[in-house]
């Protein structure tokens, strides 16, 4: 039997992953590039004859990638984002794309809840402020998370989650999703997405970066929010028009934003989201626990070595199925 040729894009791998690939005898290959570009990955796979890639970060699985990579039979995500790969490409080679499912969920659900609660208690700026001898017992007046309107956006893994996270904290939790909700378990569920947003003092995203989510917060969704909320986004950074959302902080509109997103990654340091107090700011690291990343590793390493080894993979995590009925 050929063993699998594997590119991990990363220099990281939790050790229980490596020992998955190593006992199944596969060779693998790391990258230590800062920045894995179009070019560097098409020669990458073109040149070392990948059978398998074990997907860390976002790198670009163009269509032109893909066609460079002539052996590729699976691409196994460590985490859930797959919006970096060219689906329709990568069905059209026979190349399946699996996430590692609910992995990181728990992770990342905690991640948001602490990105909720500092920002209504506004944890950031009493920290700074007190540091510089700024002593605001007395005047200052924060919001109780409890009995806050908290809007789910997506209710995959990770939304489900957060809302059971928020709802234990006393929330009052509202789901929209564009895949119908079969158990809100007591949350409401509004389907009109502009409704939510007047109606929700706390905006979370977890749905995924698609051609029909990309700029889902913009200008007109800004202004449709209620006066003072909060938004969250822990899910993808093109999901928020970065520019509106400035504005709407600068002027009040928005009382502060929690992100760990950015249309840009690494965004530009230069960033005016950087300049303003209201927002908390996180380098794409929800998902990085040492829990969760061995549990990522070991679900992509096991799927690569089952598709290889026997064609089997987790098929609830296939994100393009339509390639087994090639």
């Amino acid at each position: 039997m050929t063993m699998p040729v594997v590119l991990v894009t990363s220099t990281q791998l939790s050790e229980r992953a490596r020992q998955i690939l190593r006992d199944a005898g596969a060779d693998v290959s790391y990258m230590s590039d800062p920045l894995i570009t179009e070019d560097i990955l098409a020669a990458r796979l073109a040149r070392d004859g990948i059978t398998a890639v074990l997907m860390r970060g976002s790198p670009p699985f163009t269509r032109r990638v893909l066609e460079a990579a002539a052996n590729l039979k699976i691409i196994a995500k460590h985490g859930a984002g797959f919006d970096s790969i060219d689906l329709d490409a990568a069905t059209a080679r026979g190349i399946v794309v699996v996430t590692a499912g609910a992995a990181n969920a728990d992770a990342v659900a905690e991640h948001t809840l602490a990105l909720m609660l500092s920002l209504a208690r506004e944890l950031p700026r009493l920290h700074r402020n007190l540091r510089n001898g700024v002593w605001e017992k007395g005047k200052y007046q924060g919001r109780e998370f409890r009995g806050q309107a908290v809007g789910i956006v997506g209710y995959g893994e990770i939304g489900r989650r957060v809302a059971g996270l928020a709802a234990a904290f006393g929330a009052r939790v509202v789901i929209h999703s564009r895949s119908r909700v079969a158990d809100p378990a007591g949350a409401e569920v509004e389907e009109n997405f502009d409704r939510l947003l007047g109606k929700v003092d706390i905006l979370s995203l977890h749905c995924p970066l698609t051609d029909q989510t990309r700029g889902l917060i913009g200008g007109k969704q800004l202004c449709l929010m209620r006066p003072g909320a909060l938004l969250i986004n822990t899910a993808r950074g093109g999901l928020v028009n970065e520019r509106a959302l400035v504005d709407a902080l600068r002027s009040g509109r928005l009382a502060g934003a929690g992100l760990d997103t950015f249309a840009q990654e690494p965004p530009d340091p230069e960033n005016p989201l950087f300049t303003l107090d209201n927002v908390i700011c996180s380098p794409h690291v929800a998902a990085m626990t040492a829990e969760s990343m061995a549990r990522m590793g070991t679900i992509a390493a096991d799927n690569i070595i089952g598709y290889i080894e026997r064609g089997e993979c987790d098929r609830t995590n296939v994100v393009n199925p339509a390639v087994f009925k090639k």
